[in-house]
């Protein structure tokens, strides 16, 4: 088999893979292929956590086939008891000959001791095979396996002249209706949005997913009130015993509203914080302790200076609205005290812009988040 059939056969994994992004979580997307003398003979993806990985779903569908194939697959293949059994056995059951893998699994319970335990049986094993598409595909698992905190991306709305409101606080809508529908493509993936309190004041979001083609999944909504100063009428308290909500403050709730949102099923997490707000590092650790992966950051000005100074942003997504804002009273897209020179400013690499609609999408990485 030449090089060209293992990457058409890793391609199909990852294509696979992605079927059940942003419904994963705290799992990785994975996709598995059989094939043998040449030919498909069975195909499957980890659909969400809880449910039969890809490895399993594809020699199921595989049968008799199985034995003697290759099987291509994203990500190293599990080998211990977690919510379903080791894939290895499954593997090794099967009599697969060679499994080829884009990457090894970054959760120390696995990395490379999965195909350790292929080797031992006698099974072939090639790693690294599209690896930098697997390691993308994968970012947010990667993230919290080795780092303990989700892939964060910050994402704002901002006219040509970089405002994100009028001087009265106005913003809707800067952004045009093809860029306001693929931020809920991104919201449907992500596994929670992060806004601040001046966000919930000024505009009374629902933080839903609204997509018109096909079924949303609602991620996390995860709201900071440090003052406690948001009313307990907003509208993002309105659903909260069906859509999953945190909130973020201080440990000077009342008691009152603790047991008001406790009755709504709102999960009150006391957040660590001093003069300049949130410790954002330690509220990162704590979302990944609760299985999010992943975090949408929609606030404005003051919430995106604070995470980027804490250095837990990873990628900026940033649509550049085709009008001029104006005022020296009109809020930016970060706050904060800002830089004293240039040369200290925040860099950005791996720059993309594309055109949705009418406006530009810039999607880049922060060097802090190296």
């Amino acid at each position: 088999m030449t090089e060209d059939k293992h990457i058409q056969y890793m391609r199909r994994a990852l294509a696979l893979a992605q079927k059940a992004r942003g419904r994963t979580s705290p799992n990785p997307m994975v996709g598995a292929v059989v094939v043998r003398r040449g030919k498909v003979v069975g195909e499957g993806y980890h659909s969400r956590a809880g449910r039969p990985h890809a490895e399993v779903e594809a020699l199921r569908r595989a049968g008799d086939n199985a034995r003697s194939a290759d099987l291509y697959v994203n990500v190293e293949p599990c080998c211990h008891f977690g919510r379903t059994p080791p894939c290895t056995d499954a593997i090794i059951q099967a009599g697969i000959k060679r499994v080829f893998v884009g990457m090894k699994d970054p959760d120390k319970r696995v990395s490379g001791k999965g195909l350790r335990a292929l080797k031992a049986r006698g099974i072939i094993f090639v790693s690294g095979i599209l690896k930098k598409e697997c390691m993308k595909l994968n970012e947010s698992f990667v993230k919290v396996a080795t780092t303990g905190m989700p892939f964060v991306i910050m994402k704002t709305a901002m006219s040509l002249d970089g405002k994100i409101a009028a001087r009265s606080g106005d913003a809707r809508w800067i952004s045009g209706k093809s860029a306001r529908n693929y931020v809920h493509k991104i919201r449907n993936y992500v596994d929670a949005i992060m806004v601040g309190t001046e966000t919930i004041l000024k505009d009374n979001p629902r933080l839903t997913c609204r997509l018109a083609t096909s079924p949303a999944r609602h991620p996390v909504r995860v709201i900071l009130d440090r003052r406690n100063r948001i009313p307990l009428a907003a509208n993002v308290f309105k659903n909260s015993r069906s859509q999953s909500v945190i909130y973020v403050t201080g440990p000077d709730v009342s008691s009152v509203r603790r047991k008001t949102l406790d009755a709504r099923k709102v999960e009150v997490l006391n957040g660590k914080f001093g003069r300049n707000g949130f410790y954002m590092k330690h509220l990162m650790k704590e979302l990944a302790c609760r299985d999010i992966n992943s975090v949408l950051i929609e606030g404005g000005g003051e919430l995106n200076a604070s995470a980027l100074r804490a250095g837990v942003v990873d990628r900026v997504v940033a649509f550049i609205s085709p009008i001029l804002i104006g005022g020296a009273k009109s809020p930016g897209f970060l706050g904060g005290r800002g830089v004293a020179k240039v040369n200290s400013a925040v860099k950005l690499k791996d720059f993309e812009v594309t055109k949705v609609g009418e406006d530009l999408m810039v999607e880049a990485t922060p060097c802090l988040a190296e």
